[in-house]
């Protein structure tokens, strides 16, 4: 439904949408682009489910790696695997039906959703840098200090905090019912591209946006640089070359997966207010929204010996397995039973 309204802080009247849906930006007009776009985010999602469902089970699997360091690694990706399932299934189902159309109420969840997953994100990638601090500064006192109690309050307020800041977006969004625009310019519900549309700007607003920015941003980018501040005044005391790489390796997993995650969020940001293309700035979130989660457990993988040595174990045991089953003890025993 179209009214004729006057927006709040504007001297003339224009069209303003009561809407009951949203147009979402696609990445590209180019109908013969469209099969390739399918093909690459439907592997890429693949690939990031896949991935990160290996590490769950290798820390699942493995005793040795029962520890806080690979529990929060765990949450972490199961934590992506969410992420990304909020946004890409969509994409590829708008991609294959050439519809681009989210419900009012779809878009609102899918809101929410990411801002908790992708909070939670923030969240752990602070606690794990807590986890690297404690590990190096007091390795005494580390399974003291990170007992399983505390571990899963660490996560469970991770998720508290991520559900509060949701919940102070969908306050924010439920009280605009007007919106200067349907067209959401970015290939998901992008909750500061649905605050551009709205039709008022009030005081409230604002107010708690800050404190929402203050929460999901400011407080876990603080907490990883007051940890990793302190784990590098540790690491300078130490006095052989050998011990000082040996100390910071164990962080090199993390520090890369931090750098990707908000190095790709910032840029995108700030790319987007400086470009005046939203199909650019769609394209950009890309690269925090599918790659970061796609990455990390290659990240993780690929810098831990740990988890190599366990996949590489569980991968040896399915290959031997035909080998030492029941089958192979009745083979065995017919064979010990023959003449020679």
């Amino acid at each position: 439904l179209f009214f004729l309204k006057r927006c709040p802080n504007n001297k003339g009247p224009q069209n303003v949408t009561h809407l009951s849906e949203f147009h979402l930006l696609g990445l590209s007009e180019d109908p013969q682009l469209q099969p390739i776009l399918f093909g690459l985010f439907l592997s890429m999602y693949l690939v990031t489910v896949l991935g990160n469902l290996l590490i769950i089970l290798a820390v699942s699997s493995d005793s040795h790696l029962h520890t806080p360091m690979y529990f929060f690694l765990a949450n972490l990706s199961l934590t992506d695997i969410c992420f990304i399932s909020i946004m890409v299934p969509k994409m590829i189902v708008n991609i294959q039906t050439h519809s681009r159309v989210i419900s009012y109420m779809g878009c609102l969840t899918q809101m929410s959703l990411f801002i908790i997953f992708g909070c939670m994100d923030d969240m752990l990638l602070t606690v794990m840098a807590y986890d690297r601090f404690v590990a190096i500064c007091h390795p005494l006192h580390y399974s003291v200090i990170l007992n399983p109690h505390r571990c899963v309050s660490l996560v469970l307020m991770s998720f508290l905090v991520s559900l509060l800041d949701s919940l102070l977006h969908n306050v924010i969004v439920l009280q605009l019912p007007y919106f200067k625009d349907m067209e959401v310019a970015n290939f998901f519900c992008d909750p500061s591209q649905l605050l551009n549309l709205s039709c008022s700007d009030t005081f409230i607003s604002n107010i708690v946006m800050c404190f929402v920015v203050t929460i999901s941003g400011f407080f876990p980018i603080s907490g990883i640089f007051y940890s990793y501040y302190k784990i590098i005044s540790s690491i300078m005391r130490i006095p052989s070359s050998g011990g000082k790489y040996k100390a910071f390796s164990t962080c090199g997993s993390h520090l890369s997966v931090v750098c990707l995650f908000y190095g790709t969020g910032f840029g995108v940001y700030v790319g987007s207010a400086v470009s005046n293309s939203p199909r650019k700035g769609a394209v950009a979130s890309v690269m925090y929204t599918v790659v970061t989660p796609m990455l990390n457990p290659f990240i993780y993988s690929l810098r831990n010996r740990d988890i190599r040595r366990t996949l590489r174990k569980r991968l040896h045991s399915r290959t031997i397995e035909p080998h030492s089953g029941p089958e192979a003890s009745i083979r065995n025993l017919v064979w010990k039973r023959q003449p020679n």
